[in-house]
């Protein structure tokens, strides 16, 4: 049984408390890792640490600031297949998924270490003669990272550059469901050159940790991705203290099949969008609207097409889904599915836990489709993160925008169509921080990401993404005006 202590300040560390929990191995159905448990004071030493650190990285010039991510970068290359394996030791997904993630990870770090020097403020224009003004981008201290058990090192990146390339230093709390991989991370970068105290993490649950980050008076951001019940309470915690943050949740978002569409690719997409990484992702496409002239054919495909994935040993390059990360959502997922044929809705694939015994102990649902499905149904509006897929059909344009509307989320969504005009328009009427047209689940450090509505706030990714982690600072320069009347406004 390996463990796993906290990072702090530069070095390991052991929970103050003494305390430490198991992580599980999703596949094997068992623990294999002890997880320092944190709380209260391991957060203050890692918050204090992170603010003892930030006037020496924000003083950094930029330059130096950039080319030692790139440095960073550089080193999680050459890590790449180690912190993969761990991933899907800890949280269950593809070893081939896993692997495309950290092989591209680095390019964050690149791409945010070429943009660290490129941060300007402005000049501004005046209307008032005898003044000079001119604005600068400043860091805004110490930020809060929160990460979920889905995609860890991924989307830690995705906040961690742009914040270290703002000049910010870092508490992470990773879930305590796959801690081990972000604590692997973290030695690595300090390894690699990164100062003590720059980016910490403490391990443990979030009415201990999470709770404790949120409300200390030194962290100036939060930054969280995770569900959406869990966002609202540290969205309302944050706004106490007036604490900006930026928040990536969940998402019911809709896969769009036209008559018109390549259909052998719409099907390859909508088996990517919803059994890919098992279903749990945030931009899951978990609601497939096909347009009723090909609605019959489609299903066909989709069912058979699905029905011949390989379950199993996600270490293996041969399987093509792994298994649900945790007990609870395991459980969760199989309620979805009973609700859904409480409502009223079709099986028509899949709706068990898996028993084949290629999936050994571990904790795996088949690959599970419904049609029949009206979109007031709760299978078609509330999110399930796994790999469940709800069928509706539509008539014409108008009909699949107001089904695709008719959500309190909006962080993705799929349109496939040959009609170049109707892409456009689809694209344009849809609400949703993303719209694919005839591809699914592409993401990249240039294009901006995030959602609207109950999806979240903020985006990630892109030249933006640093501008979350900066204020401004307008400086005004008496030049020759007058002092004037000093009880009028200048």
């Amino acid at each position: 049984m390996q463990k796993y202590p906290m990072f702090v300040d530069g070095r390991n560390h052991e929970p103050a408390g003494g305390e430490w929990f198991l992580t599980d191995d999703p596949f094997q159905g068992k623990p294999w890792a002890e997880i320092a448990r944190g709380g209260q004071r391991d957060v203050d030493e890692a918050v204090e640490a992170a603010h003892r650190a930030f006037p020496g990285w924000a003083d950094l010039t930029a330059s130096a600031r950039g080319a030692l991510l790139r440095t960073l970068g550089d080193a999680l290359a050459g890590h790449a297949e180690r912190l993969a394996r761990l991933e899907v030791r800890d949280n269950g997904k593809l070893l081939s998924e896993m692997h495309a993630q950290l092989s591209y990870l680095p390019q964050w770090f690149h791409y945010y270490g070429g943009l660290a020097d490129k941060i300007e403020g402005t000049v501004v224009p005046l209307d008032k003669k005898g003044y000079f003004a001119y604005t600068q981008k400043e860091p805004l201290g110490v930020v809060a990272i929160i990460t979920p058990w889905n995609s860890p090192l991924m989307l830690l990146a995705w906040k961690l550059a742009p914040a270290l390339a703002a000049g910010c230093t870092v508490v992470v709390k990773p879930s305590e469901y796959t801690s081990a991989s972000t604590v692997e991370f973290v030695r690595l970068l300090h390894t690699a050159g990164l100062p003590p105290g720059v980016v910490n993490v403490v391990t443990g649950f979030g009415h201990d940790v999470g709770a404790a980050l949120v409300a200390h008076p030194l962290v100036r951001k939060v930054s969280f991705t995770g569900a959406d019940t869990t966002g609202r309470q540290i969205n309302a915690a944050a706004a106490r203290d007036l604490k900006p943050v930026s928040l990536e949740l969940g998402g019911k978002s809709p896969n769009i099949v036209f008559a018109d569409a390549d259909l052998d690719a719409a099907v390859n997409g909508v088996v990517s969008g919803i059994f890919a990484a098992t279903g749990q992702t945030c931009i899951a496409g978990s609601r497939l609207l096909v347009q009723d002239t090909v609605h019959d054919e489609v299903v066909r495909r989709v069912v058979d097409l699905a029905g011949t994935a390989r379950m199993g040993d996600p270490a293996d390059p041969a399987t093509q889904i792994g298994p649900i990360t945790t007990p609870a959502q395991h459980a969760k997922v199989l309620d979805y599915i009973d609700i859904a044929l409480a409502e009223g809705a079709t099986l028509a694939l899949g709706g068990s836990a898996a028993t084949r015994p290629e999936c050994g102990d571990g904790w795996f649902v088949e690959p599970t489709i419904f049609t029949g499905v009206d979109n007031g149904m709760r299978i078609a509006q509330e999110e399930v993160f796994g790999p469940v897929l709800a069928v509706i059909p539509f008539s014409d344009e108008q009909h699949a925008v107001e089904i695709a509307n008719d959500s309190r989320f909006g962080l993705g969504a799929g349109v496939w169509t040959s009609d170049i005009a109707r892409a456009f328009r689809m694209a344009q009427r849809i609400r949703s921080g993303t719209v694919w047209v005839n591809t699914y689940r592409a993401v990249s450090y240039l294009a901006p990401f995030g959602g609207v509505k109950d999806s979240g706030i903020g985006r990630e990714n892109g030249i933006g993404a640093v501008h979350a982690y900066l204020e401004d600072r307008c400086v005004w320069i008496n030049t020759g005006a007058e002092t004037g009347n000093p009880f009028v406004l200048r």
